[in-house]
């Protein structure tokens, strides 16, 4: 396979506005983002919603695609930044990372890919970690995976994604979104519309599921640290 890592970002945020400059330790956050993701050894580039992120970007000596800002998901801005700068369909498989995990191990990426290439059943694969606390269980902003997995087995396939609380003993999978796709898996599933079940758990992978797609899950150690508000953007500084 010949993957590319794209980066979403934009400036619009709800609970941190502009969040992709953010300042830890001196740097812009989606610049963190961005070297991490060179880490891998993929090629990457930044499909941005505003001026400004293709500036730092740029400015950093990184490419970053222009895409439009009223673009409804960070899926739809990756589909537009891989028609912009991959014409020629040299890519096959399109890794999406988050903009606002500046700490992401550079391998996160790379198994992503890997499971791509290990399962040819997998339209998209994606990664879950172990519950960091038991307060997660019943966190609605922690969402669960249900994977098909043995004990022992580090992948499998992801059968639902909730925010609800898990019922039963067992491990509880906190899904990490992060997102491998099969470049013509991206294409149907930004053509086809919000599914009901993702309008209710308001999470846009169950559309995928909705649709038939398949999603394969990986097993990493540990979540990366995700900046959703200012007092994860404090928790980042300390870490810079």
């Amino acid at each position: 396979m010949n993957p590319l890592i794209l980066i979403p970002a934009r400036m619009a945020a709800s609970r941190l506005p502009d969040k992709p400059l953010a300042d830890i330790g001196g740097v812009p956050m989606i610049v963190r983002a961005w070297r991490q993701a060179v880490l891998s050894g993929l090629p990457v580039a930044v499909a941005a919603g505003d001026r400004e992120i293709v500036d730092a970007i740029v400015s950093a000596g990184g490419v970053a695609v222009l895409t439009d800002p009223d673009l409804p998901s960070g899926s739809d801005r990756i589909r537009a930044a891989l028609e912009a700068i991959d014409t020629d369909g040299r890519h096959d498989a399109v890794i999406n990372l988050q903009g606002d995990m500046p700490f992401a191990d550079p391998g996160l990426a790379r198994a992503c890919a890997d499971l791509l290439a290990a399962e040819p059943a997998c339209d998209i694969a994606t990664l879950i970690a172990p519950e960091a606390d038991a307060s997660d269980r019943s966190n609605p902003d922690v969402v669960k995976a249900v994977v098909a997995m043995g004990e022992g087995e580090r992948h499998g396939r992801a059968l639902y994604f909730t925010r609800s609380t898990l019922f039963g003993d067992g491990p509880v999978w906190r899904h990490i979104g992060l997102y491998g796709y099969r470049r013509a898996a991206l294409e149907r599933f930004c053509a086809a519309p919000p599914s009901p079940l993702e309008l209710r758990e308001k999470l846009e992978q169950l559309r995928a599921l909705e649709m038939g797609l398949q999603i394969w899950a990986a097993v990493i150690d540990e979540a990366p640290l995700s900046v959703d508000n200012p007092d994860d953007l404090a928790a980042a500084r300390a870490l810079a």
